[in-house]
């Protein structure tokens, strides 16, 4: 035991490398044999198991691994030694390594490594593999089985002795890893025995069988473990699979259960590519799992390939390029949304798909050239840069370099530069490069010279060898550009382009290459991109919905389509509709898809051939339908963009679909009239713009030819359906019991069949069947009370979907296109109509005996009717009294539309008493007595809804015998002075009997609201009798003759009560009723409505609005209509009472705070109040806060709903005509659907109020409204600010302020004139916008126009204060200018003697922009005054004349002022100070479009934007001309050089006509100091250094200290360099300075040290340049800068989104950086990226993937300094 522990101490004190050392001393000083030594330390495992037990759950010290690895190493090499045999390895094996492994691999793997490898070591050197293959191999292979729960029972050899007397297996992992292991090490021993022609072990093992029979268990363990868990796929990748693809590189000679087999790679691999194509299929783990795969096998094949030394015959490797379904994976790899994949994908193809000479030119990277000169004029600085990093790109290098025999190389390399090209670089590159490179892979491919061979016939499988096969990879980039998302957020940039050079292919001239496109690609990514709505900018501008993109997809479509052959045609162009069900399309895109679909369609059809014979004759039937069927679809689903010209535009390419590819009997006939009634009505009434085109489609009028049996055929389907129809299928009792969903059904049916007939009748006895029908039914109503034969109520409701047509046809003032006249029509069908009215008003009166019966039937209801809630088509009544009701009510709406419909042409006998009964039904349903039962409450109210349908028809049916039955006296036995009108007494008595009804409280509360929309609906056409009769042209004197004043009275408290409950039924009912009631009060000799009442009804409308759906126009129309009534809105005390607002006042108030919310409620308000203020402009000085908020409330917002709905809606469209009218409406319609609406109407109500003469409300209104406006401008803080952003919300205010102010000018008088110039000129001298200081000249224009005295008082004294701001100074240059020019004749000249001499000495302004804008109106004002003279008589002009002469000549030679001049001209002459104050001047375009606010971009604006442009191409020349001269130390340079630099480079400016344009030479301070000690003669020098030599001493002093000082600051700041040359907005560059300051940074580097100077630059900065070194470093030296600090140890870092950046969080900056940061819109060029050591990026959650340049540096710049700190 001492021994034990000496040895055991002695191993724990010495490293491993020594113990075979310190074995043999001990082996040499003892004469113990070493199997006794190897027996020692074998029991002494204990106490090697008991330290580490002891060492702690946590890992194992380095004391503690040194002890294991020296006891295990000391095991292994006694091993070694003579003596001991193959049963001590296994009794090592088994007692010692296992266990310890077991162990320690919880700990720490490396000792497990290391104990492998001694074991190894001693198999090799013993040749002992005989004890792996019996002990080791198994067991670690159970171990592997086990936990994938394969239970094979695998020999292991124990002992009795062991530890392991029960089987414990290894963790997953480490089992794979020392199989691998184990295979390593035995395919190294069979290279070494098969070098030395060793392979008999000394245990009789055969080392190449060995190696063998292992190869093929673990690689039929791996394939079982590719299909199993994550897990153990990561295993078999990670461990296995790289050691397997290693061994297998020539075949293996293996017995297997006796049998000889060869085990090679090409065999495994196939396998290994099977289990790919399984994961291929499951998630996207999985996916990334077998693109691993598919790599290792590519790198390792490759490298084996490689090898010199090693031969692989041709049939080892299995070449992947021969299965198309690789090809295949990698087109969906290289477009799958996941980065990884889409990288694996690419690396995959380029291995796999260029050859060993073509590599080099595979990456882009690889292909850079030296940077050659651009032309910089004609192109614009963005494709500067594009053109400029194309040619760095290789582009064509790539192109030219590859000869002509190398076609399939060429267009891989483009292929792969286009492909990286969306992954790695910015917009501006693939600019460049797309369409070259797209050119490229089309012109070197023609379908001729390779045709199209099956995948089994080609020997080398080349995927771009055929046409076919190249479109499927354009297809991929084009799916890849369409879907890109780039990270600098310009990926709607890149989607747009992509999408155009689709459509940039010349398809035509490419013969059939467009029917090589991938189907999969056309109706999936492609049309994916038409929905997306960058593509169409454009779409729906000015009414128009198409865009470039649509017409590009539709061209393409058609002659795709055409290069189909004729059985693809069909089903292409049906999957194609079928897209709307699958994709949810917008606006854009449902309108590509309706074009491309009209597309298709045009091509599918050749002349001389028909689809049915193109198709399958027995399947046509079925096809057509169901494609019809997504026709339809696509219809409706244009239902939801609202818009009537959007959505007639979808049905018409729809209907050319349609057209061109089935005729009207290729379908059934059920989905043929479902089809049809998918069109909105007004498109297929008469006058519909579709129509005509429906109708000869349904007639037979195909695409080619006229087939007349189709026309016949449909008609005889028609005629044939309504006995179909009303035939019913009766039960054996002979009872048809029918509720209301029941009749909504047979509604709908009818109404299609009727919308069919009326299209498709074209001759006179076309109307035989139905008229026929009509009679014949309608004749035999009474008979079938039985229900023998068919349902009575199903005739009625055909007639009714006729007679719904017939109203169409005659409120169309446009005539029937069709032979057949419209008259005709009408006579007939009115004949039969009255043909059949007898019987049907027998029928009437025996159904509507339900109404007022005693039979009621029981008071408690079924079980089943008590469970429903109601509603409108839930009755509670049982089956048959549902049925009973219902029967009754059709009867009665069918007499009535009957009646009504013939009494516009002939008024008969029979319609008088038809009339007569009408009105004795409608008296007994009101008169029924009180309801005892839920029952007989029910059935009242059905009773109440057949009299809706009477009063409706009564009240407006032409006729007189209708109007007589109103109108006459209740009892005319009465004395006259109590007689009542009929009508009013029928009103007491209905308001009676149905208030009754509901407080009984019998109806369920969903029935008992239905009851009350019923009494609303009924009351709102008693209310309307007086108007009717007053338009049928009746006249009365006052309403008393209709309704008494207490009936009045009654209605409207009736009324006002129940608005704030209303529900949404009775909402438009009401409110026409109240407007009605109001009309009443008008023309009434009763007093009216006073302020009480009014208050009352504008309070309970108030609340009944903010209960109403804001977005519906109907109730928001009704509202202001019946509470802004015309009667109420003349009365003063209406909207100011004692003082205090008035009802009508608080009404605006509220209406118009809540409109701000609400678009169209303020819309509509506004066109409603500027209609009554026109009509009362006395009430206009009330709502002046009202009229400011109007004017100032609005932006360019498109809402097409609210026209849509309009069209659309009866009821909008009724109630919104109802609302006062504008007086300009040909201008405000054009503003419709924009929330500018409301400030045109204020602008035009205005302009017509100064229109009106001798009225002082108006001008007195208009004067207070003016100076309200004109206070607020310069008083209000959001209104005179005048520090302000661009296209702010307070820009925008300013521009609608001052806009109505210049509509506002023509109310200024002598009586305010000098009020309004004082705020005027205070508005002139602030800060504004030059789109809001137009309107402000403007408007001074006009005053001073009007006024002419005030020229000479006001206007002269302020253009001479040239201290003046330069803004201000330019304005008031304008003003005199257009004074100048369009005053009269009789002041004209007094104005030019006035105002030019001011103006000329601005001439020489050193402010550019006001010199340019001087000398271009003073130009305008001299051509047009000053008049031309002969030469002879120029000397005898005045001096100043000839002065002007010689100005004037200046100014029209000069290339400048000509360059200015000529794109200004139009619009100057456009300008007209009297229309520029109206709303058609104002609202509407002179020469440019009009984005903003309508607000035109004013001259000043347009001088300067010139300028500036100028400026740049002036500054980006003269920087090209001085590259050369510019270096980093440009301070240094001596003064000789520097002179001598500046005669060259003004050498260069003076040849160059386009740097000529009144450019100031500033030299900058340093060169200004050099120049002027250059030019001291040598005497002045000499003096000077007599007097500097004196005050050397204080000099050196003050330099000492200053640099000790210097030091100390240098010594202090961080060692980061800013590089920001690529920037040139000066707010970026002055935010970096600061923030440098204030980390500290070694220096910022900018493109040009002169924007220290710049204000902006130094107000952002603060001072920060004084403190930090700032280097000038010109963009073109930028990469000889990042070389030289390169060279100093300087790492080069880019701040830019590439797909290898490194998120700023996870990089570790070096302490020497210079960091780079790209251009604001394109980045770093590729030029700078290539020197950069790595790029980082700041890591993003948001949707905008891009930041500001200066907050990214300052972040980037923080991050480093926390590294440091």
């Amino acid at each position: 035991m001492d021994n034990t522990t000496s040895l055991m101490s002695s191993l724990r004190r010495i490293p491993p490398a020594a113990v075979p050392a310190t074995l043999d001393c001990i082996l040499a000083s003892n004469t113990s044999p070493p199997s006794s030594l190897f027996s020692l330390l074998i029991d002494a495992l204990p106490i090697l198991l008991q330290e580490v037990a002891h060492g702690g759950e946590g890992s194992l010290d380095d004391e503690q691994c040194n002890f294991i690895a020296s006891y295990v190493g000391a095991l292994c090499h006694l091993l070694k030694k003579p003596g001991l045999n193959v049963d001590d390895l296994q009794n090592f094996v088994w007692r010692v390594l296992i266990p310890l492994m077991r162990i320690t691999q919880n700990y720490d793997r490396q000792i497990v490594d290391k104990a492998i490898a001694y074991l190894l070591d001693v198999v090799m050197e013993t040749n002992a593999w005989g004890v792996v293959e019996e002990i080791m191999v198994p067991y670690f292979m159970k171990s592997v089985g086990l936990t994938m729960g394969l239970l094979e029972n695998v020999q292991v050899q124990t002992f009795e002795d062991s530890a392991l007397a029960t089987f414990d297996s290894f963790p997953l992992f480490m089992a794979c890893h020392i199989l691998a292991s184990i295979l390593e090490a035995s395919v190294k021993g069979k290279h070494v025995s098969e070098s030395t022609s060793e392979s008999i072990c000394a245990n009789g093992c055969n080392l190449h069988a060995f190696t063998g029979n292992l190869v093929w268990e673990i690689c039929n363990v791996t394939l079982q473990m590719l299909s199993h868990s994550p897990e153990h796929r990561s295993c078999a990748i990670t461990v296995f699979l790289p050691r397997l693809f290693e061994s297998i590189y020539n075949a293996f000679e293996i017995s297997v259960h006796g049998q000889n087999i060869f085990l090679r790679r090409k065999n495994f691999f196939a396998k290994i590519w099977k289990c790919c194509k399984n994961l291929f299929l499951m998630g996207s783990s999985e996916r990334r799992d077998a693109y691993t795969i598919l790599s290792l096998y590519i790198s390792y094949s490759s490298k084996s390939e490689e090898c010199e030394n090693c031969f692989v015959s041709e049939d080892v490797t299995y070449d992947l390029r021969a299965e198309k379904e690789f090809w295949d994976e990698m087109k969906k790899g290289l477009v799958d949304k996941e980065h990884t994949v889409r990288k694996q994908s690419l690396h995959i193809l380029k291995s796999m798909a260029i050859t060993c000479e073509a590599k080099q030119k595979t990456s882009v990277l690889e292909t850079i050239s030296n940077e050659t000169k651009l032309n910089s004029h004609g192109v614009t600085k963005r494709e500067r840069w594009a053109n400029k990093e194309a040619k760095i790109l290789g582009i064509d290098n790539l192109c030219n370099s590859v000869d002509s025999d190398s076609i399939s190389q060429r267009k891989w390399g483009a292929f792969f530069l286009l492909y990286e090209m969306l992954e790695e670089y910015g917009t501006h590159l693939v600019e460049a490069a797309w369409n070259h490179q797209m050119n490229l892979l089309l012109h070197t491919s023609h379908p001729s010279d390779n045709p199209i061979k099956p995948i089994g016939e080609r020997i080398h499988m080349d995927p771009m060898e055929t046409i076919e096969d190249m479109f499927d990879w354009l297809a991929v980039l084009w799916q890849r550009g369409l879907c890109h998302d780039n990270p600098q957020g310009k990926q709607y940039v890149l989607r747009g382009l992509i999408m155009q050079s689709i459509f940039g292919i010349e398809w035509k001239n490419h013969g059939h290459y467009a029917k090589f496109v991938p189907r999969s690609f056309v109706l999936g990514p492609f049309m994916q991109g038409l929905n997306d709505p960058f593509h169409h900018k454009e779409f729906g501008l000015k009414g128009v919905y198409s865009s470039r993109t649509i017409d590009g997809a539709s061209t393409f479509m058609q002659h795709y389509t055409v290069c189909l052959s004729e059985r693809e045609q069909m089903p292409f162009m049906s999957n194609l509709a079928s897209l709307v069900k699958k994709f949810s399309f917008g606006r854009a895109g449902l309108m590509s898809l309706a074009e491309c679909v009209a597309a298709a369609a045009s091509g599918i059809l050749t002349p001389g051939k028909n689809v049915m014979e193109q198709c399958d004759k027995d399947s046509t039937y079925d096809d057509m339908a169901a494609l019809l069927d997504v026709f339809r679809f696509i219809i409706e689903s244009s239902k939801q963009h609202f818009n009537p010209n959007y959505r007639l535009k979808v049905c018409g390419k729809i209907l050319d679909a349609t057209v061109s590819v089935m005729s009207s009997s290729d379908v059934p006939f059920e989905p043929l009239l479902h089809f049809i009634s998918s069109f909105p009505s007004d498109f297929l009434n008469y006058g519909g713009l579709l129509r005509e085109k429906v109708q000869e489609w349904l007639r037979g009028y195909g695409k080619q030819t006229f087939n007349g049996t189709i026309g016949v055929n449909l008609m005889k389907k028609l005629n044939e359906f309504p006995i179909s129809f009303i035939k019913h299928n009766h039960p054996t009792n002979g009872i048809v019991n029918y509720d209301d969903e029941d009749l909504e059904m047979w509604e709908l049916k009818a109404k299609k069949w009727a919308r069919a007939l009326f299209l498709i009748i074209e001759e006179e006895h076309h109307l035989d069947s139905q008229l026929q029908f009509i009679q014949t039914y309608g004749n035999d109503l009474c008979k079938m009370n039985d229900y023998m034969e068919w349902l009575p109520v199903k005739y009625m409701i055909l007639t009714l979907s006729i007679i719904q047509e017939l109203h169409e046809m005659n409120n169309r003032t446009v005539v029937c296109t069709s032979s057949l006249e419209t008259s005709i029509i009408i006579k007939n069908f009115t004949e039969s109509f009255t043909f059949i009215l007898e019987e049907l008003v027998s029928y009437t009166n025996q159904a509507c005996s339900v109404f007022w019966s005693d039979e009621g039937g029981d008071a408690n209801l079924p079980s089943s009717v008590k469970g429903r809630l109601g509603g409108l088509s839930q009755r509670r009544l049982p089956s048959f009294k549902t049925t009973s009701v219902l029967q009754a009510i059709m009867s009665v709406k069918t007499l009535a539309s009957i009646s009504s419909y013939c009494a516009q042409f002939q008024e008969v006998k029979l319609l008088v008493s038809a009339l007569d009964v009408l009105w004795k039904v409608s008296w007994k349903i009101i008169s029924c007595p009180t309801s005892n039962s839920e029952t007989e409450a029910e059935i009242y109210l059905g009773g109440y809804e057949a009299l809706h349908y009477i009063l409706k028809s009564l009240v407006l049916m032409h006729s007189s015998s209708a109007l007589s039955l109103l109108t006459k006296p209740y009892n005319n036995s009465a004395p006259e002075a109590e007689v009542k009108p009929h009508i009013d007494y029928f009103v007491q008595q209905f308001l009676e009997n149905i208030n009754n009804l509901i407080e009984a409280g019998y109806l369920a509360r969903a029935r008992r609201a239905i009851l009350i929309d019923w009494k609303w609906v009924c009351l709102e056409s008693l209310l309307s009798v007086p108007k009717h009769v007053l338009q049928r042209g009746v006249y009365i004197q006052n309403c008393d003759y209709f309704f008494s004043e207490s009936v009045v009275r009654s209605i409207f408290n009736d009324l006002v009560d129940s608005l704030e409950n209303a529900g949404e039924g009775s909402v438009l009912p009401m409110l026409r009723s109240v407007r009605l009631v109001l009309d009443i009060f008008a023309i009434s000799s009763c007093d009216g409505i006073d302020v009480q009442m009014m208050r009352h009804l504008v309070c309970s409308s108030w609340l009944l609005h903010m209960s109403c759906n804001k977005r519906r126009v109907a109730p928001i129309a009704a509202l202001l209509s019946s509470v802004l009534h015309d009667s109420v809105f003349s009365d003063m005390d209406m909207h100011e009472y004692n003082n205090t607002p008035g009802p009508l006042k608080w009404f605006v108030e509220k209406l118009l705070e809540e409109g701000t919310r609400s678009p169209r409620t303020i819309r509509l308000a506004a066109l409603h109040l500027t209609g009554l203020w026109l009509s009362h402009p006395s009430a206009i000085k009330y709502y002046i806060k009202e009229l400011k908020l109007l004017t100032l409330y609005g932006s360019v917002a498109f809402d097409e709903d609210f026209e849509a709905e309009v069209t659309e809606n009866h009821d909008a469209r009724t109630e919104v005509s109802i609302l006062s009218t504008s007086s300009d409406p040909e201008l405000t319609e054009v503003f419709i659907n924009t929330e500018l609406y409301a400030r045109v109407s204020v602008a035009v109500m205005f302009n017509k109020l100064a229109d009106l003469e001798n009225c002082h409300e108006s001008l007195q209104s208009g004067k207070l409204f003016l100076l309200e406006l004109l206070r607020s401008v310069v008083s209000d803080p959001d209104l005179a600010k005048e520090l302000y952003k661009k296209y702010s919300a307070t820009h925008r205010r300013k521009v609608r302020a001052w806009q109505m102010i210049c509509i506002l000018s023509r109310f200024v008088d002598k009586e305010i004139v000098s009020q309004v110039m004082d705020h005027l000129h205070a508005a002139l001298y602030r800060n504004n916008m030059p789109g809001v200081r137009q309107y402000l000249e403007t408007f001074a224009i006009y005053v001073y126009l009007k006024f002419p005295s005030l020229v000479g008082e006001q206007l002269v004294p302020m253009v001479r204060k040239y201290d003046m701001r330069t803004q201000a100074l330019s304005s008031y240059v304008f003003i005199a200018a257009n004074v100048i020019l369009h005053a009269t004749k009789d002041t004209q000249s007094q104005h030019l003697d006035e105002l030019l001499p001011p103006i000329i000495p601005l001439l020489t302004s050193h402010h550019h922009s006001l010199r340019g804008f001087t000398q271009l109106l003073v130009y305008q004002v001299l051509s047009k005054l000053l008049p031309t003279v002969n030469s002879d008589a120029y000397g005898t002009l005045p001096l100043e004349k000839r002065c002007f002469m010689e100005l004037k000549s200046y100014l029209e030679v000069n290339s400048d002022c000509t360059r200015l001049r000529g794109s200004m001209e139009a619009h100057l002459d456009a300008f007209d100070p009297i229309k520029s104050v109206t709303p058609a001047g104002i609202f509407s375009n002179r020469v440019d479009d009009i984005e903003f606010e309508c607000a035109h971009v004013s001259l000043l604006e347009r001088v300067i934007d010139f300028l500036n442009d100028v400026r740049k191409d002036l500054r980006y020349s003269m920087a090209k001309d001085a590259a050369q001269l510019k270096s980093e130390q440009i301070h240094t340079q001596d003064f000789e050089s520097i002179g001598q630099l500046k005669e060259e480079a003004t050498a260069k400016m003076q040849n160059d006509p386009s740097l000529d344009f009144q450019k100031k030479v500033i030299i900058s301070k340093h060169e200004k100091q050099d120049s002027y000690s250059s030019s001291l003669n040598f005497n002045n020098a000499y003096n000077s250094l007599l007097d500097v030599e004196k005050e050397d001493g204080l000099l050196d002093q003050s330099l000492r200290a200053r640099n000790i000082a210097l030091g100390k600051l240098k010594a202090g700041r961080q060692q980061i360099i800013l590089v920001a040359s690529l920037l040139d907005r000066v707010p970026n560059l002055a935010g970096l300075a600061r923030t440098c300051e204030v980390f500290k940074a070694a220096s910022l580097v900018v493109d040009n040290v002169n924007i220290l100077h710049d204000k902006q630059f130094q107000l952002i900065s603060v001072t920060a340049e004084k403190w930090v070194p700032i280097i000038e470093v010109p963009v073109s030296n930028v990469k000889g800068f990042l070389e030289k600090k390169k060279q100093e140890g300087f790492s080069i870092l880019g701040l830019e989104q590439t797909a290898n950046s490194v998120a700023l969080d996870q990089y570790v900056f070096p302490k020497k950086t210079v960091l780079v940061l790209g251009r604001e819109k394109e980045g770093i060029p590729v030029e700078l990226i290539h020197i950069l050591d790595a790029c980082v990026e700041i890591p993003q959650l948001g949707v905008v993937r891009s930041l500001n340049v200066h907050v990214s540096g300052a972040i980037a710049l923080w991050e480093y300094t926390r590294q440091q700190r």
